[in-house]
Parts: C-alpha cells; sequence; structure tokens
C-alpha cells in the first residue's frame, strides 16, 4: 500500500453547524455538499476533509459491533501551523469569532518548541493552532520537521 491518505472523514453530529463554522465563519470554499450528508473541503493537494451527518456515518460503516455512536473525535487533533506567534492568536480569534471555543489560550507548547493553542469546533473537533519553527513544507511538497 501507497503511504498516502486522500480523505479525512469525521462524523459530525450537526452538519449545519459544521457548514456554518467552515464555509461561513471561516470562509472554507466546499469542494462538494451535499445538504443533509456530508461536506467536503480541500485541504491540500489530493486530501480533502469530509464532514459526515454522524447518522449517515454510522450507517455507512455498516452498524459493526463496536464501531457506532462516532460523532465527535476523541485522540485526534487537526494542526493548522502559522508563520509566526501573532497568527496563533488571530487565527483563534477568527475561529472563535466563527463558533469555536477555547480550550488552551496561545502559550509556550511543553513538547516539542511550538508555541500553540487549542480550539473546539462546534462539533468537538480539536484543532492545534501552532508556530512551529522547526515545520516547513520543501519545494517537492515533503514537509521537513527539524
Amino acid at each position: 500500500m501507497k503511504q498516502q491518505v486522500h480523505f479525512v472523514t469525521l462524523a459530525t453530529a450537526d452538519l449545519d453547524a459544521a457548514r456554518g463554522f467552515y464555509r461561513d465563519g471561516l470562509g472554507w470554499e466546499p469542494h462538494l455538499d451535499v445538504p443533509g450528508e456530508i461536506i467536503f473541503f480541500q485541504i491540500a493537494p489530493g486530501l480533502l476533509l469530509g464532514l459526515f451527518d454522524a447518522e449517515k456515518f454510522d450507517r455507512d460503516l455498516g452498524g459493526h459491533a463496536g464501531v457506532t455512536g462516532t460523532a465527535g473525535a476523541a485522540g485526534v487533533t487537526l494542526a493548522h501551523n502559522v508563520e509566526d506567534r501573532a497568527q496563533v492568536a488571530a487565527t483563534v480569534r477568527a475561529m472563535v469569532d466563527a463558533g469555536a471555543s477555547v480550550l488552551k489560550e496561545p502559550q509556550e507548547g511543553e513538547f516539542g518548541g511550538v508555541f500553540h493553542a487549542h480550539v473546539k469546533d462546534p462539533n468537538g473537533v480539536v484543532w492545534e493552532i501552532a508556530h512551529n519553527p522547526g515545520w516547513r513544507v520543501d519545494e517537492d511538497g515533503n514537509v521537513v520537521l527539524a
């Protein structure tokens, strides 16, 4: 199997709230929006973030034992890296204005030399907003961690 991911799909308890947060609040342009079912955003070359109505997500999984009630995400963060510390605070403010709640105010990270904050979207998806001077993307699109 090639080492790649093309879709990250999250079960979403309130698809309308997700649409309001990402499209209307943050200004993200949907790649495909199927009301009452799923909304996709292209977040990188070859990569879509899907926010899938939780009930339909569960049905799509076929009701397998131990894989139900999947709305929300636990043990997962989506990370957004910015160019400097001031942009961490500005991005957090923009997300709060769009309906997010702050879990951790912008501050020095305990691990990895980052300056970061954590916010939660209206459906409980946790985002890390970070300035990491050791992170960059090279000319070929590869992530470089120093």
